[in-house]
Order: C-alpha cells, then structure tokens, then sequence
C-alpha cells in the first residue's frame, strides 16, 4: 500500500519559516522524482519545486531563492524548507511521487498540509 504524508504546516508571520516533510513507503522511493505542489481555493493546483532521481533541482520563479527542497533517500523523505514566507505563499501544499520531466505530477498524492502566512 502507497503512502504519502505530509507535515510541517501550520501558521506563521511574513518573514518567517517553515519546513515541510514528505514520507512516503509502498513506492521504490529513489527511482521516484519528487515534488511539491501548492493549491490555494479558486486556482489551479501549481508546482513549486521539483527534484529528480539524481538530485538536480527546479522552482517556481515565485520562490526562487526562498525555498529549497532535499530528499533524504534512505528516510524515503523529501523536504521544502521554506524562508522569507510571504502571505501570497498560503495554500495547501501537496506532496507528489513519479513527476515527468516536463513537471507533469506523478499518481501519488498526500493528503496536503495547510501553510498560512499570516501577521
């Protein structure tokens, strides 16, 4: 059985940080490429940041230079440390095994974990 969980989430000031985890098992976690995706209600679900099987990285031009994501493989863990957070960062984010290399998501889903950016 595929699990993916999120957690990390909750509240905090503008200028403040957060950083999500991502644990999954029931997938062949190191042949996965991983991401982070983000949904805020009204809009479409967006990618924020990716990282292959290998490591090399991509983000969002709206959080370059904020945030970071890692994997850990021998935890099955991907992580988004997230800096400087801005209101406009609010949203649910989302955790997604088995991206494409054109960042189309894979069939793994968390449940998301709520951030809000807030004074």
């Amino acid at each position: 059985q595929v699990q993916v969980v999120e957690s990390g989430g909750g509240l905090v000031q503008p200028g403040g940080s957060l950083q999500l985890s991502c644990a999954t098992s029931g997938i062949d976690f190191v042949i996965y490429a991983m991401g982070w995706y983000r949904q805020v209600p009204g809009k479409q679900r967006e990618l924020v940041a990716r990282i292959s099987v290998s490591g090399p990285t991509m983000y969002a031009d709206s959080v370059k230079g904020r945030f970071t994501i890692s994997r850990d493989n021998t935890k099955k863990t991907v992580y988004l440390q997230m800096n400087s957070l801005k209101p406009e960062d609010t949203a649910v984010y989302y955790c997604n095994a088995g991206l494409n290399p054109r960042g189309e998501p894979g069939d793994y889903w968390g449940q998301g974990t709520q951030v809000t950016v807030s004074s």
